[in-house]
């Protein structure tokens, strides 16, 4: 739908996208503090050793569990996570709040090689394309996330867009361009749009695009909106949309398969996540794509409102997920973040 805001100040923009008194007053009474406009953040992580508990299970369909991590700090502004995306030395990792910052740090180990601890955290302030912040959600809704050569992709809701950040220097830069969405904006929902944003891999048919899917905004036959944003296939398709999971995330494998990071929250159909796995040869214009579901859990398990999903190969060769989940700033929710080995050889990409 079109951005909801007809005033504009002398800049032609939505006056919902300055960063003004009235809308920081809403957000501490809503219980969103802004918080510094640059800070540290000491995180405190709490081992997550079995996902489900009172059992060492460890196999859960095509995933095997690693270890987790619950995630907390004296920095109001810690949560809400929305996406991650890990730096080439697998250890440092990119983050975007869907209150519109960024979180930036580095995972620490033990020696096993499981999660430990996150060091080196940041939590800056997002710049929009007029130099300004936000102080709410609103226009700097970010969602999905994404690292593409020297520039770093971020997707947005409520003001639905896809800006691309220099890198470096993204913390500390407006956006240097935007890439259009293909979707026409009076078919995405308001706070249901662009939550899920990867790179197909430069060797696939996709050859490096960008690729979107939409959270929970559907065309006529129930299907996700979604498109490849570039490349030489440029162009829209759609994911068939199942019960009550809705995408949040999503990452492209290797060998060209898409990962589908989907979760179900709320009252009415409990708390739920799965992952499917859709064929990369699949994924063309006016495509219908579909895909088998290698995961699922429930509130049997360690789990919260997962949003993020991330993919490296570790040092033994294997396929490495890690999730995060946004906890709404809610105290009844865990800022989550879960490490899978993907152990079905039917999965892991042999490239």
């Amino acid at each position: 739908m079109p951005f909801p805001f007809d005033n504009t100040d002398s800049k032609g923009r939505p006056v919902a996208m300055r960063c003004v008194g009235l809308i920081a007053v809403l957000a501490l009474l809503v219980g969103c503090s802004s918080g510094d406009e640059s800070a540290p953040a000491d995180i405190r992580a709490t081992v997550i050793s079995t996902l489900r508990p009172g059992s060492q299970e460890t196999q859960f369909g095509a995933l095997e569990f690693v270890g987790g991590l619950e995630l907390s700090s004296d920095n109001a502004l810690l949560g809400a996570i929305s996406a991650i995306r890990f730096r080439p030395d697998q250890r440092h990792f990119i983050s975007v709040l869907d209150t519109g910052h960024w979180l930036t740090g580095a995972i620490e180990r033990d020696d096993k090689g499981r999660l430990k601890g996150i060091t080196e955290a940041r939590i800056m302030p997002m710049i929009d394309r007029y130099g300004d912040t936000d102080a709410g959600k609103g226009a700097m809704d970010a969602e999905g996330l994404a690292l593409r050569g020297d520039h770093v992709l971020v997707s947005y809701e409520q003001h639905h867009r896809v800006d691309t950040y220099p890198d470096p220097g993204f913390e500390t830069s407006p956006p240097d361009d935007t890439i259009p969405i293909l979707i026409p904006r009076r078919q995405l929902r308001a706070n249901r749009s662009l939550e899920a944003l990867m790179i197909a891999p430069q060797s696939s048919p996709l050859a490096g695009a960008a690729v979107i899917v939409a959270e929970d905004s559907l065309d006529d036959q129930g299907n996700m909106l979604a498109a490849i944003l570039d490349g030489p296939l440029q162009g829209r398709f759609t994911v068939r949309h199942y019960d009550s999971f809705d995408v949040s995330d999503g990452v492209f494998l290797p060998d060209g398969d898409l990962l589908l990071l989907e979760r179900r929250f709320g009252l009415a159909h409990g708390l739920g996540m799965r992952i499917r796995r859709i064929a990369g040869a699949d994924i063309r214009p006016d495509a219908v794509v579909d895909g088998k579901v290698i995961f699922e859990a429930n509130s049997r398990e360690q789990i919260d409102n997962m949003e993020g999903i991330d993919v490296f190969r570790a040092a033994d060769g294997t396929l490495h997920l890690i999730l995060v989940s946004d906890d709404n700033h809610s105290i009844l929710q865990r800022s989550l973040m879960l490490e899978f080995r993907l152990s079905d050889e039917s999965v892991v990409s042999q490239n």
